[in-house]
C-alpha cells in the first residue's frame, strides 16, 4: 500500500501472512473495522488499513475484525443469547460527514426554511401546510399536561389498564431468596404502525422520566406510582437531552407537524422535579441547506446547544434566552454536531468535496462559543462517536468505514493516546440515521485514566478491558461472571458498575469491580429475577441505569404493534 510521509507500519496486527510485525514509527491511530451496535452482525471485511499518518503518538495499524452474531436479538430480544433461527437485520449506513451536501437528502435540501416572528415577547411560526394554503403565523403550540386517571396505576400506564395493584402481573412470583424484585414495569402508550421513538431517560433522587412517542412520564422511583401528570406533545418527540442540568431541568424538542418535510425545530424546557413547563423555543432554519430538519441537543452547564446540519445555536437553559451561533468558520468548516456535560465539543465538516476535505474538532467555550482549541483531522476520517468530552475520548472510521481509531486529547486538543487492542470491542451505539448524535453510545465508561469498553463474544460469555488513557494500552480483563455478555454502566468511587446481561431463563446482574490494584474481582449488587428474565432480556433497543440501589431499563424504539402490549420501562430494587 502507499506509505505516508511518516513511515507507518507495514505490519502489526493485520499484517500479511508471513511478515513479522514491525513497531510502528508514527500514525494517529489504529485503525481497525467498525463496530456495529447491539443487534448489527458485524461484516468481514478484512483490509489492509490505509494511511493515516499523524505524527503525535505512535500506534499500531489494528487487525480486520471477525464477524460475529453477538447482539443478535434471541427469541425474546436479550443480546447475546444465540437464536436457533436469529432474524435478519440491515445495519444502517455509516455516518457519511456533516459538511454540506455530505448524507443530506433532497428533502433536506428542499425542506421549507421556518421563519419566526416575535410579538410581544411571545414566539410565532410561520407555517405552511401540505394544502398549498398561503403561510400564515400561529401561535406555537405548547404541550399540555393530561389529567391523572387510571393509567396512574404503576402497572400500565399506557392505556390505564391497570387494576389499583403495585403487581398485577404477579412479577414476583416465585422470586428466590437473594434475588431483587420488581419494583414496577411500565408498559408503553400506543404509537403507530411505523414505530416511534422513545429516547431519554432520566433518573432523580425522587423520579424516573421517560420519553416516549408524543408523551413524557414520571414514576415514583420506588413504587412506580405518577410523580406529575403526563406531559403530552402535540407531535412527535425527535431530540432530547441526554443529560439533565445541574438543577433538573430537560429540553424535548418535538416535529412542527406530521408531514414528510416537518422541522424538528419545536423546543420546550421542563423541570424533572415536578413536571412544570418551561420556556418555548422554535429553531429558526440557517444559512442555505443548513436545516433544522433534524437536530441533537446537549447540556453544557447552563448552556443548551441545539445543533443543525450546519451550525448550533445556544441558549440558555434556564432562560430560553438565545446565546450565539456556531456558524461556518475557517476553510469552509461548517459544525453540525455537538457534545455536553463537563466540555463542549464541536466536531465540523472542512472543506467539503475539495481535496482538502477533513474533521475537526473543537472545545468550545459554554458561555461564548469561542474555540479553546482546534484539532484537525486526518482526510478520509470521521468523527463518530465521542465517548467521552472531560477526558475528550473519540471513535473515528477511515472513508471505507472498514477501519477503526479511538484517541484520546490532551486539554489543548493534542493527542494523547490511541487504543492498542487485539480486542474486538462492541459497545452499543444505536442505529440512528442522524449524524449529528454524537453521545449515542451504551456500554461505554471513562474516568480520569481509564476506557473500559465490553468485547464482542459469539457465543458465552465476554470480557470488560480496561485501557490506559495515558497510553492507548491494554491495563486489565474482566470475564463476565455469567455465560452472558457483561457491559460497563459508569464509574464512582473507585468502582466500576456493569450490568450482565439476562438469559432465556436467568435474570441479568449489576455488578461492580475496583478499577485500581491488581485484582478485579466482580461483585454482585442485584440479583435480577429469573422469573422476569424474558421481559428483561427482550428490552431490544434499550437505555439502561443504576442508580441508587436501582436497576432501571427502558425501551428507546417502539415498533407500534398492536397485537401486543409494548414495554416501556422495569425497575428492580431490594
Amino acid at each position: 500500500m502507499t506509505q505516508p510521509p511518516e513511515q507507518p507500519p507495514s505490519g502489526g496486527y493485520g499484517a500479511p501472512p508471513n511478515q513479522p510485525p514491525q513497531p510502528p514509527s508514527g500514525g494517529f491511530g489504529a485503525p481497525v473495522p467498525p463496530q456495529p451496535g447491539y443487534g448489527y452482525p458485524q461484516q468481514q471485511q478484512p483490509q489492509q488499513p490505509g494511511p493515516y499518518g499523524y505524527p503525535q503518538q505512535p500506534g499500531p495499524y489494528g487487525q480486520p475484525q471477525q464477524p460475529g452474531p453477538y447482539g443478535q436479538q434471541p427469541p425474546y430480544g436479550g443480546y447475546g443469547y444465540p437464536p436457533p433461527a436469529p432474524p435478519q437485520f440491515t445495519p444502517p449506513s455509516p455516518p457519511s460527514g456533516r459538511g454540506p451536501f455530505k448524507g443530506k437528502p433532497a428533502l433536506v435540501i428542499a425542506a421549507a426554511v421556518a421563519g419566526l416572528l416575535v410579538v410581544g415577547g411571545t414566539v410565532w411560526a410561520v407555517t405552511s401546510g401540505g394544502d398549498d394554503k398561503k403561510p400564515v403565523a400561529e401561535q406555537s403550540d405548547s404541550p399540555q399536561p393530561s389529567g391523572s386517571s387510571a393509567a396512574d396505576d404503576p402497572a400500565n400506564p399506557g392505556d390505564g389498564s391497570g387494576d389499583g395493584r403495585s403487581d398485577p402481573e404477579n412479577l414476583n412470583e416465585g422470586r428466590k431468596s437473594g434475588e431483587a424484585k420488581v419494583l414496577w414495569y411500565k408498559e408503553a402508550p400506543d404509537a403507530p404502525g411505523s414505530g416511534a421513538d422513545a429516547p431519554g431517560m432520566w433518573i432523580t433522587g425522587r423520579t424516573a422520566v421517560k420519553a416516549a412517542y408524543k408523551e413524557l412520564v414520571a414514576y415514583n422511583v420506588g413504587n412506580g406510582k405518577p410523580t406529575w401528570p403526563t406531559v403530552t406533545f402535540p407531535q412527535k418527540i425527535c431530540a432530547v437531552t441526554p443529560a439533565q442540568s445541574a438543577d433538573g431541568k430537560i429540553v424535548v424538542a418535538y416535529e412542527s407537524g406530521v408531514s414528510d418535510n416537518a422541522k424538528c425545530n419545536q423546543l420546550q424546557q421542563l423541570d424533572l422535579s415536578t413536571g412544570a413547563k418551561g420556556w418555548t423555543a422554535v429553531v429558526p432554519d440557517g444559512d442555505l441547506f443548513d436545516s433544522a430538519l433534524s437536530i441533537g441537543l446537549s447540556v453544557t452547564g447552563k448552556t443548551l446547544m441545539v445543533g443543525r446540519s450546519e451550525s448550533g445555536i445556544a441558549y440558555d437553559i434556564d432562560t430560553g434566552k438565545k446565546l450565539y451561533e456556531k456558524k461556518k468558520y475557517g476553510a469552509a468548516c461548517f459544525p453540525g454536531a455537538f457534545a455536553g456535560g463537563a466540555k463542549l465539543i464541536s466536531v465540523a465538516s472542512c472543506g467539503a468535496g475539495s481535496s482538502t476535505e477533513h474533521d475537526e474538532v473543537q472545545e468550545l467555550d459554554p458561555a461564548t462559543g469561542k474555540a479553546r482549541w482546534t484539532k484537525s483531522i486526518p482526510k478520509g476520517w470521521t468523527v463518530d462517536h465521542v465517548y467521552s468530552v472531560d477526558p475528550v475520548v473519540l471513535y473515528m472510521t477511515d472513508s471505507d468505514h472498514k477501519h477503526w481509531n479511538i484517541s484520546t486529547l490532551k486539554n489543548d486538543g493534542s493527542v494523547r493516546s490511541q487504543v492498542d487492542s487485539k480486542a474486538t470491542f462492541a459497545p452499543s451505539c444505536g442505529s440512528s440515521f442522524i449524524d449529528n448524535d454524537l453521545q449515542s453510545c451504551q456500554g461505554v465508561a471513562v474516568d480520569t485514566s481509564t476506557l473500559y469498553l465490553p468485547t464482542d463474544a459469539t457465543t458465552g460469555a465476554n470480557q470488560i478491558v480496561a485501557i490506559d488513557l495515558a497510553t492507548g494500552k491494554e491495563k486489565w480483563r474482566v470475564k463476565s461472571p455469567a455465560d452472558e455478555s457483561m457491559v460497563p454502566i459508569k464509574t464512582g468511587g473507585g468502582s466500576l458498575i456493569a450490568y450482565v446481561e439476562a438469559s432465556y431463563d436467568a435474570g441479568g446482574q449489576i455488578v461492580s469491580m475496583p478499577t485500581a490494584g491488581s485484582s478485579h474481582p466482580t461483585t454482585k449488587l442485584l440479583q435480577m429475577p429469573a422469573g422476569t428474565a424474558q421481559i428483561e432480556s427482550s428490552f431490544f433497543s434499550r437505555d439502561i441505569d443504576y442508580v441508587d440501589g436501582r436497576f432501571y431499563i427502558s425501551s428507546t424504539r417502539l415498533n407500534g404493534n398492536d397485537d401486543t402490549k409494548e414495554k416501556l420501562m422495569l425497575a428492580y430494587g431490594k
